[in-house]
């Protein structure tokens, strides 16, 4: 069965972020024999002065492929290591989808994306939950992270939202490689343009001072911009910026 993880508000100022934890649960999936957790998308939601959050207000999420009777157990590790692992202050929360069993898929990514512009609260997360049959449950602090983490699973199942965690380390700024080594050095699906176009794999692209995926269509894609050539009639691209990566 497929099965979305995701976590919110695990974090303080000095403690490693929640998308280190999100990772950490993802790769636990592999060493407890559950199967292989899938990497982490980042989800940006609501920035607003009546919503407490740690930095960026953003929550992560993974998917698994697993075996049912192994779920009552990963529910259970899941809730010890928010316990243990989560920051003093913090205010962790955890939603586990299992695909099977969800009652509406529109209704969890209507959330989501109502998550990322409108202010939220527990008996909206709560009451949505239950009657989508999801787990959603809090663990420390005012347990308000589980605004976030039902967010988090709704974007994530949207196909179209979030950047995945960390960058890729595939060259030097301003060296220059095909998309098909792009892809086979990061493992992702696409290289493209902000525009939607899917560049061919001999196209040349100029590494950025960061390469990051984002999810697009359910697929890890690779974003770039056109800068200007080296005098000749091919076409050059570069990898997005932070900045221009900041909407996904």
């Amino acid at each position: 069965m497929k099965i979305l993880i995701a976590i919110d508000d695990t974090d303080n100022l000095e403690s490693p972020g929640t998308g280190h934890l999100a990772s950490y649960l993802s790769e636990s999936f592999k060493r407890n024999g559950w199967g292989k957790g899938s990497p982490v998308t980042r989800h940006q939601l609501y920035v607003h002065e009546d919503i407490p959050y740690t930095s960026h207000n953003s929550s992560m999420c993974f998917e698994a492929e697993i075996k049912g009777s192994d779920l009552k157990d990963i529910k259970i590790y899941c809730q010890d290591f928010l316990v243990k692992e989560s920051a003093p202050g913090s205010d962790p929360g955890l939603c586990i989808v299992n695909m099977g069993e969800l009652v509406s898929k529109e209704e969890l990514i209507k959330y989501g994306k109502r998550a990322k512009n409108t202010i939220l609260n527990k008996k909206i997360a709560y009451d949505l939950a239950e009657s989508l049959n999801v787990h959603l449950t809090e663990h420390g602090g005012t347990g308000d992270g589980i605004i976030g983490a039902l967010a988090g699973t709704g974007l994530r199942l949207s196909g179209n939202d979030g950047r995945f965690k960390g960058n890729f380390k595939i060259g030097n700024e301003k060296d220059r490689m095909p998309v098909k080594e792009i892809l086979k050095k990061t493992g992702s699906d696409l290289v493209q343009t902000e525009d939607g176009e899917t560049l061919n794999n001999d196209d040349l692209i100029q590494i950025g001072k960061k390469v990051k995926a984002v999810l697009l269509d359910n697929k890890a894609v690779i974003l770039v911009f056109p800068i200007m050539g080296n005098g000749t009639d091919r076409r050059l691209w570069e990898t997005c910026t932070k900045e221009q990566l900041k909407k996904y």
